[in-house]
């Protein structure tokens, strides 16, 4: 508690410069310790100013956790553009793409604590194309609205109805379509994906269940965006999208599945049967060959890496990273031609994506789109899974699943049963 204390104190005393009544942008930085039990997820549940983003690298190294928005933009295409009028490279815009990836929310924050490793950083930033002597007025009244108050973490739920979008009989008819489709040569490949809107007493607290999924959830990505008191989206995804350093960028297919289980032997057996299904390599070969043919005209050179098995706590998924440098840094060439990968779409995209349209009786939204941050010097974006939206007192959950020839109805079912109770079985559980 001390340190947000002391942070939010030297910011303030920063501000009580003067500013001049100009165009402009300005970066305040202080050094955060450490040294004491401050979440910053928590902290964010506290504040009463939107939008909010928090965000979590799945392997733990880096955490940013941001409030209020200095400016926002309608896509990443908007977003990066801004960055390439500022002098300075580490400017960050964080937020979400659609599954659409023309339309995003992202915005620059007002107020950005970042962990990398052991070192954390709290940033305030300023930015007028008027004046910076007024904007450093809002963000002294920005820093006035803050609370001490820390969220719980508690989840407390009594569901009422529970609806899926298809049910049963719709999903399996669907998947009988796509199976059609296949053989007729429509295209190779599709995900169909199922949500389904949980109804609850009182308003699910978006906070608490993202708390509660980092908890178990390892090996995620944690993303959280509410966009205001009542809409939030959030969710704890395996699935990088892409990571780039400079000119060199990271990404990978994520496609095949089958369950995971809490005895290591059994887990490794079911993992061995993963990597020699025909049914999944061949799902995941079509995500491989859809990227690399998508990279080719960006890159000076690519490098797929072998296959491997990505254990979570419900399912595994079979793996392959591969490794590439950009002939420009461009963020959104990146984000138009990974986004959405086959992982997500299906092959081709454009034929799978209007199957999509046709035949899932819900919008994806936000649902296997992608959550990140960019700025001129790096960019790291996860995909958006495992993931649910939280509104009102109806919390949606979402799930997918790809179909290639062979798919089996009731297998798929089960599927993205498995998937979707990485966060479900959290609501209850607690």
């Amino acid at each position: 508690m001390q340190s947000i204390l002391t942070a939010l104190q030297s910011l303030s005393e920063h501000l009580a410069d003067d500013f001049p009544a100009l165009p402009g942008t300005r970066i305040i930085e202080v050094t955060f310790p450490l040294n004491d039990a401050f979440d910053p997820l928590a902290w964010l549940g506290g504040q009463t100013i939107w939008p909010q983003f928090y965000w979590q690298q799945r392997n733990g190294h880096e955490e940013i956790a941001a409030l209020g928005a200095v400016v926002t933009f309608s896509s990443l295409a908007q977003a990066n553009d801004f960055l390439a009028t500022q002098e300075r490279d580490d400017i960050r815009i964080c937020g979400v793409n659609a599954f659409e990836p023309q339309r995003g929310v992202l915005f620059l924050p007002r107020l950005a604590w970042r962990r990398e490793a052991g070192r954390a950083v709290f940033r305030l930033n300023l930015w007028s194309d008027s004046s910076l002597h007024a904007d450093a007025q809002r963000a002294r009244e920005c820093l006035a609205a803050l609370s001490v108050h820390h969220a719980a973490t508690e989840l407390t739920l009594r569901q009422n109805r529970e609806v899926h979008h298809p049910d049963k009989p719709g999903w399996c008819h669907s998947i009988a379509q796509a199976t059609q489709a296949i053989r007729d040569g429509e295209f190779t490949k599709v995900v169909l994906a199922r949500a389904t809107d949980l109804t609850f007493s009182a308003a699910p607290d978006a906070g608490a269940l993202m708390a509660a999924s980092r908890r178990v959830n390892f090996s995620c990505y944690h993303f959280f965006m509410a966009f205001d008191a009542k809409r939030t989206f959030l969710g704890s995804s395996p699935e990088r999208l892409w990571r780039r350093r400079g000119t060199m960028l990271d990404t990978e297919a994520l496609a095949g599945t089958v369950a995971a289980h809490d005895d290591d032997l059994k887990a490794k057996l079911l993992g061995d049967w993963l990597m020699r299904d025909d049914k999944n390599q061949r799902e995941n070969s079509l995500v491989v060959e859809d990227i690399c043919h998508r990279l080719q005209g960006i890159v000076q050179t690519m490098d797929v890496l072998p296959a491997e098995i990505v254990r979570l706590r419900k399912v595994q998924h079979l793996r392959r990273r591969i490794q590439a440098e950009l002939d420009l840094p461009d963020d959104t060439r990146c984000l138009l031609q990974l986004q959405p990968t086959a992982a997500v779409a299906g092959l081709p995209r454009a034929s799978a994506l209007a199957f999509i349209n046709r035949v899932e009786p819900f919008n994806r939204e936000w649902y296997a789109g992608s959550a990140g941050y960019l700025s001129r010097r790096e960019s790291e974006f996860c995909v958006t899974l495992r993931s649910a939206q939280v509104e009102g007192h109806t919390l949606r959950l979402y799930a997918g699943a790809g179909i290639v020839e062979g798919s089996d109805p009731e297998q798929e079912w089960q599927e993205i049963e498995n998937k979707a109770a990485g966060l479900r079985s959290l609501l209850f559980s607690e």
